[in-house]
């Protein structure tokens, strides 16, 4: 009996384990423990029978003096808990790594297939390669020599790779390396420098008869080096084949009309085994162009969008398009003019959209495809307008007319508190409302009728807090375009006018103006937010994001010193990501 197997978990594995789940604890979701308590099962249940073969065989051994005495078919308990502790501590990293992608883009239908990279003929190749190998560790056991050990890693692991590389190929190649490779290489690299001490130490043998002889440094044979790799290999193709499964559950609704939270085995199966002819090409496009816009023109929502989980993270994010591509084309048209007529057609789209004809979609389609430039078409054609409420979506278009006051010489549409408020209902407070619908629709029913209404009166007033801290971030670029959102009752109570604004929008009078509409935010934002904890369990973290990351630069306008970009206050990488981590450990 001994205990320098037992130490080498003390010391080297449960450490990073410890970190891991520090880091990730406010990130957890349930279908995150699924996902790593799946690969811990299969991760014991395939690899103890090949464990078993070669401690039975002497392939390797443990010295008695090196592990503390209990087995289950021959393998020292410290083994069973490196099969787990290894998967966790891989399966953590994949899961930081992979947290902010949203796997949908990464999927190719048929008519995809031949955009950049040829799927098709990368996995026929990968799968040549594979079976190449894997008879190469066949000839290897059959020579039953020096290259057994190598031989019985490639067997047993060979076959595995190769179903999860021809299931999950599109995202494996697909994905960003940071998503794949990362996760894959630094852990092994890990694990060769823990194996290297052990086997130093003795805490376990390898014969040498079985193996090559060859060393990747002093000390670790390339058969635990390549052990090692494949291992970590299987743990994050596994969890790609997963999020692939998701994916294809998620982003295709009319093939798989009910997901169950936690999707059975089976399920993960067939989506893993349905055709890509089946796929919606161009769904899967417009979901491209939606996550692109929402990357490009808010950083906030991007970062919140990611801690939203399957068909609610799609939904947000094509509302949130919709919203964008609205708003651009109102806001680039070329006159007064040209403004009107596409708010006049978004507000046929909407009448369209919520008629009770029988062939509404295809009309629906039609009139998209010729009223609107191809760019803004995929927005509106994804707008899941079957579970929205028209009635803030009319009332947005009634924020952009509002908007449209602007392009009249000298007029300034905003001329008090109460006039703003109601600009910030129309503009922010509608799309709050909107979002939430989302969340209920998604949530199977966890609130009341009653709650439900409180949340959203809750949420209408946020989306005007949220309004007036853009208003204040934005004083500068909106007087580059002849507007001021700045109550005009506010202004002349410091003796400027509107026109003053544009010809100076950096005052110290401009400023003393800017704190007191962050003010009024921060008041609403304290009134309101305690309804965020009445949301469903699983919304509420996320949703808390939302609402803080973009709070947050209202924080940072109250500073003195913030820095301007492109004339507008933007809040750092590392403290948005502070912000998201403390509001979901809140919980």
């Amino acid at each position: 009996m001994g205990w320098d197997y037992a130490f080498v978990h003390l010391y080297y594995n449960i450490p990073p384990a410890v970190l891991l789940t520090a880091c990730y604890y406010p990130f957890y979701t349930k279908i995150d423990v699924y996902k790593i308590l799946f690969l811990v099962i299969i991760a014991v249940v395939s690899t103890t029978p090949w464990d078993s073969y070669l401690i039975r065989h002497r392939i390797w051994t443990y010295p008695s003096d090196a592990i503390v005495g209990p087995t289950l078919f021959h393998i020292p308990a410290e083994e069973i808990f490196f099969f787990i502790i290894q998967t966790y501590n891989t399966s953590l990293l994949y899961l930081l790594a992979s947290k902010p992608t949203f796997h949908p883009i990464y999927l190719r239908g048929d008519k995809l297939l031949h955009d950049g990279r040829r799927l098709r003929s990368w996995r026929w190749l990968g799968a040549v390669f594979l079976v190449a190998v894997i008879s190469s560790g066949l000839a290897m056991i059959a020579g039953n020599g020096r290259g057994l050990y190598m031989g019985l890693i490639i067997a047993w692991a060979g076959p595995f790779i190769f179903m999860l590389w021809m299931l999950a190929y599109q995202l494996l190649i697909n994905l960003p390396a940071s998503n794949t490779l990362f996760p894959i290489l630094a852990p092994t690299l890990y694990l060769w420098l823990v194996d290297t001490i052990a086997l130093r130490r003795g805490t376990w043998v390898i014969q040498s008869g079985t193996k090559l002889g060859w060393h990747l440094w002093d000390g670790l044979d390339v058969e635990e080096a390549f052990f090692f790799l494949v291992t970590n290999m299987l743990i994050v193709f596994g969890l790609v084949a997963f999020d692939n499964a998701l994916a294809i559950l998620n982003t295709f609704p009319c093939q798989f009309p009910i997901v169950a939270p936690l999707p059975s085995p089976v399920q993960l199966v067939k989506a893993l085994l349905f055709s890509i002819w089946g796929y919606q090409d161009e769904r899967i496009l417009g979901l491209q162009e939606a996550l692109k816009r929402l990357r490009k023109k808010s950083r906030s929502f991007y970062l919140a969008s990611s801690c939203f989980e399957g068909r609610l993270r799609i939904d947000l994010i094509l509302l949130y398009s919709f919203c964008r591509v609205a708003d651009d084309l109102v806001d680039n048209a070329l006159s007064g003019a040209e403004a009107r007529h596409w708010i006049a057609k978004l507000t046929e789209y909407l009448d369209i959209c919520y008629s009770k004809i029988a062939e509404k979609s295809t009309s629906r389609d039609s009139f998209v495809r010729s009223a609107f430039p191809a760019q803004a078409q995929s927005a509106l054609l994804l707008l899941p307008t079957a579970y929205l409420s028209p009635t803030p979506l009319y009332d947005l278009m009634r924020g952009f007319e509002t908007d449209l006051d602007f392009s009249i010489p000298g007029q300034f549409p905003i001329a008090d508190g109460p006039t703003l408020q109601i600009y910030g209902s129309r503009v922010a407070g509608t799309v709050a409302e909107l979002c939430l619908e989302l969340v209920f629709y998604h949530s199977n029913g966890q609130n009341t009728e009653q709650q439900r209404r409180e949340i959203v009166q809750a949420g209408g007033r946020m989306g005007i807090a949220l309004q007036y801290v853009n208003i204040a971030r934005d004083i500068t670029v909106d007087a580059k375009n002849d507007r001021v959102y700045i109550p005009t009752s506010w202004l002349e109570s410091k003796g400027l006018r509107p026109e003053d604004v544009l010809k100076d929008p950096s005052g110290s009078m401009v400023e003393a103006l800017r704190q007191r509409l962050l003010d009024k935010a921060m008041d609403i934002y304290e009134e309101a937010k305690g309804a965020i904890e009445l949301l469903p369990s699983q919304s509420r973290g996320p949703m808390r994001v939302a609402v803080e990351s973009y709070v947050e630069i209202g924080r940072l306008l109250r500073e003195s010193g913030y820095q301007l970009k492109a004339g507008r206050a933007i809040v750092p990488k590392w403290r948005r990501l502070r912000v998201a981590w403390t509001a979901l450990r809140k919980g």
